[in-house]
């Protein structure tokens, strides 16, 4: 083991599932990761959650929090505004394969995504869609496979509450893609919720712990999966553009041995320390842009 020191550079969280990303100074670390992250998802007819996979055009939809709302703007669609603690019916829904308590956000949300997305790229319906929150009594665990038997919650991510990747990484990334006549990407195509600054490339990989001491509390972070990739980081964010490029640099070096040869990009991450009781009072750890990270590495 030995102990390396980074600095936390970016936050990010992406409060609609597969939609545009928001960039924080600061955010607070709850038992689901960062505050509003993958609070709200965007679900078919049967229920079943839609993706950038099936919708590229999702990329395209941007959000901005405000203090009492989330503000979805998207090309050519007027803004639509949703209440942060308000919604409507209850329902239940699938992400990967789990069935999720959640609350419909409404008729005027979900007209919004099915007139803004309509169909997939290759021409198919998705209408008509819903936009649902995650109902937060309800708890959503992380495998213990991979915890270690730890209990880690989060929302509709893909089953882990916080995503680490370095810009390191992000940089030899871009050397191998450029060297092949394509122009750099920027951090926003991996959708990460951490990024650290100050480490070699895919530090990450063979790291431990993180451990950030805020101003509440010291706070510690486990990094227990490799993030497997799919096709969403082929997705240009601005333009909803496909990139397979992307996919095949990845592929070209980042077979993993832990994944059975999948191609991973980052590293799933729980909190340890630093949360706060359900039964207290405490303010939320706040994770700061520019704070140190001590990395326990092996």
């Amino acid at each position: 083991m030995s102990d390396l020191q980074a600095r936390l550079s970016q936050l990010w969280i992406y409060p609609v599932k597969s939609c545009g990303g928001v960039s924080l100074l600061s955010a607070n670390l709850t038992e689901t990761g960062l505050e509003w992250d993958r609070a709200w998802m965007v679900v078919d007819a049967q229920g079943d959650f839609v993706s950038q996979r099936e919708a590229p055009r999702m990329a395209l939809i941007q959000p901005t929090l405000r203090h009492l709302e989330m503000v979805l703007r998207a090309p050519g669609m007027l803004a639509l505004h949703v209440a942060l603690h308000e919604a409507e019916e209850p329902v239940e829904v699938t992400v990967w394969g789990e069935t999720v308590k959640a609350y419909d956000m409404g008729a005027l949300a979900g007209q919004w995504f099915t007139d803004f997305l309509a169909q997939t790229e290759e021409g198919r319906a998705l209408g008509p869609l819903r936009l649902v929150r995650f109902d937060p009594a309800f708890q959503r665990a992380s495998s213990t496979k991979w915890t270690q038997g730890v209990q880690a919650l989060n929302q509709f991510s893909d089953g882990y509450p916080l995503l680490v990747l370095s810009e390191a990484a992000l940089a030899e990334f871009n050397e191998r893609l450029t060297a092949q006549g394509q122009a750099p990407v920027d951090m926003a195509r991996f959708r990460p919720n951490l990024v650290l600054s100050e480490v070699a490339a895919h530090t990450e990989d063979h790291a431990q712990t993180l451990t950030l001491v805020t101003e509440q509390r010291p706070v510690s972070l486990r990094l227990v999966k490799p993030c497997a990739r799919c096709s969403i980081p082929n997705v240009d964010p601005r333009t909803a553009e496909l990139q397979p490029q992307v996919s095949a640099v990845l592929a070209s070096y980042r077979q993993d041995a832990r994944l059975e040869g999948a191609i991973t990009f980052g590293m799933n991450a729980i909190v340890t320390e630093g949360l706060v009781p359900a039964d207290s009072d405490a303010p939320e750890a706040v994770l700061k842009v520019g704070q140190a990270v001590q990395v326990q590495v092996f």
